[in-house]
């Protein structure tokens, strides 16, 4: 069997490209395409030589490529992938828009529809400042022309999966599909146990308006006597730096090591984004270091609040600094029923182990269905008496039996 893993892009290490790693662990002779390849840590995917498409030779593609995304629906459609047996898309955008013939089988692993498209629209364009006059609506025409392809994109897709609940929840609204639900791999084995927490809190994403950093922050500016520390990098960066009070230390992007140390060290782990399912949060619990998380999204599905059994975190109603402040509070009140142990055992749960066998009975699942469906529809078409043909369906009267 041969098989074709198609990513959307390969930019910047991270939770998708964890999945896609895992992906060929899975499928170690897969062929890897992606629209663009500006990754310079070659570790993911596994040092795999990636097809790319022509927007990786366009003018500034590796600092602009997002500036293509009107071209990106063609441009994945020109992957010629005729000569696979099985095609495997990892899709937050519009990687699962290839073609496939008949007899193909494609599954797609869906970290998120594009949200941004979607249900997101409005947010990103009052972001983008965007709302008003020429461009607002040259953005808006773009978004209702991609929201047509990707809806139109599942059309040839055998079996899709989703990340988390709430994502799958997001395909059955977006696409009328339902998709199978199989977490991302956290490397659990990568995150040491770490039973000595000091004082400080600790948050760690990209600093990009949605992952809400600027809310911590502002909710760290008004309780001095608490430390934060902010690893990551971003668009929002000098805003932060410039908004950050002493007790607030942005450290910036940093290599691994440097994360880990802190995610094993921190008191607790602070996150205010609706995730769609949120790996950061897990690594820290794989540390033995609870969450404090927004109450909505994949975090539901990854936090075990205080009140239910071994309890790994808290939950914050709402978007604001009084909510995370209150929920902070609670944590501090009650932290001692929140063990090391409990937040290890519930990251556990989530490793690339149950990953990979997760996703390899579904994609056998698949190719066994495509199958006998395939076998099926050429059963029903063929005559079960080839010495006598029956050519009614040139449209010719049958003859009348003697």
């Amino acid at each position: 069997m041969k098989v074709a893993i198609v990513h959307d892009w390969l930019v910047a290490p991270g939770g998708a490209e964890k999945v896609l790693e895992q992906i060929f662990e899975c499928f170690p002779d897969a062929d890897l395409f992606s629209l663009v390849d500006f990754l310079e840590d070659r570790r993911q995917p596994g040092g795999k030589p990636v097809t790319t498409s022509f927007i990786q030779r366009l003018p500034f593609a590796r600092r602009r490529y997002r500036a293509y995304l009107p071209l990106m629906p063609l441009a994945v459609g020109q992957f010629d992938l005729s000569g696979y047996d099985l095609i495997i898309t990892s899709s937050h955008a519009l990687a699962k828009g290839v073609l496939v013939g008949p007899d193909q089988t494609h599954v797609s692993y869906v970290h998120s529809p594009m949200r941004f498209a979607w249900d997101l629209q409005h947010q990103y364009l009052r972001e983008a400042n965007l709302t008003r006059g020429p461009k607002s609506w040259a953005a808006r025409a773009l978004l209702h022309y991609l929201r047509g392809r990707d809806s139109h994109s599942t059309n040839g897709v055998d079996r899709l999966i989703a990340n988390s609940h709430f994502v799958a929840r997001h395909v059955m609204k977006t696409y009328r599909r339902d998709a199978a639900v199989i977490p991302p791999p956290v490397d659990v084995h990568e995150f040491e146990l770490c039973t000595r927490k000091e004082d400080f809190y600790l948050t760690a994403s990209r600093m990009v308006p949605y992952k809400r950093i600027d809310l911590i922050v502002e909710t760290f500016n008004a309780t001095p006597h608490r430390k934060l520390v902010v690893i990551g990098d971003g668009p929002q960066m000098t805003a932060l730096r410039a908004k950050a009070r002493p007790n607030v230390t942005i450290l910036g992007d940093q290599p691994f090591e440097v994360l880990k140390d802190h995610l094993q060290r921190a008191r607790a782990f602070v996150s205010a984004a609706e995730e769609d399912f949120g790996i950061v949060a897990l690594q820290a619990q794989a540390c033995g270091t609870p969450v404090i998380a927004f109450g909505k999204g994949g975090a539901l599905e990854t936090v075990v609040p205080i009140g239910e059994a071994h309890p790994t975190g808290v939950y914050f109603a709402r978007q604001s600094v009084v909510s995370i402040l209150d929920a902070i509070d609670c944590f501090e009140r009650q932290r001692d029923r929140i063990t090391p142990a409990a937040c290890r055992a519930n990251a556990e749960r989530f490793s690339a182990a149950v990953f990979r066998r997760a996703f390899m009975a579904e994609v056998t699942r698949t190719i066994a269905a495509a199958g006998r469906r395939n076998r099926i529809e050429t059963v029903g078409r063929i005559k079960p008496d080839l010495a006598k043909p029956d050519f009614r369906w040139l449209g010719e009267p049958a003859q009348k039996s003697s």
